[in-house]
């Protein structure tokens, strides 16, 4: 009974998200995306911040609650998923060198905060891409030893 309340809920707030998505993306077409200094540009780049903060908050809460009833002790594992995630972007962010862009010409050049956070956010992914190809070459490794047995 309270799962239907739910899915009711949820389904409502989806079609208010829609409409309202659709509507200022008729706006955005209406006022032209680049008239008006871009006002249209950041309304709609403002509503899609919005609409992904909405859904990443629906899913963390969601899946907190959910290991909370079901698995109360899984909420462990989350933290300490959490804090290594914390520890690997601050090893990333001292890794960083925020040296300036060579060769960038554009007409704002920018500051020492933004190329430290580039940089950082550069050093993670190339350490959650090579973190993603090693264990793919391990797994396959380990998977060829266990079926030579």
């Amino acid at each position: 009974m309270e799962n239907q309340k739910y899915a009711k809920i949820i389904k409502i707030v989806l079609w208010v998200l829609m409409i309202l998505s659709i509507c200022v993306l008729v706006w955005g077409s209406i006022k032209g995306f680049e008239a008006n200094d871009g006002a249209a540009t950041n309304l709609l780049l403002y509503w899609a911040y919005i609409v992904l903060g909405i859904a990443l908050a629906s899913v963390i809460c969601v899946g907190l609650y959910v290991t909370a009833t079901t698995n109360p002790k899984g909420l462990v594992k989350i933290g300490i998923a959490v804090v290594a995630a914390a520890v690997l972007f601050g090893i990333c962010y001292l890794l960083a060198s925020g040296a300036p862009a060579v060769g960038y010409s554009g007409a704002k050049l920018p500051t020492a905060t933004e190329l430290k956070m580039t940089d950082t956010i550069l050093n993670l992914a190339y350490l959650v891409g090579g973190a993603a190809i090693l264990s793919i070459i391990v797994a396959e490794v380990f998977m060829t030893i266990r079926n030579k047995k």
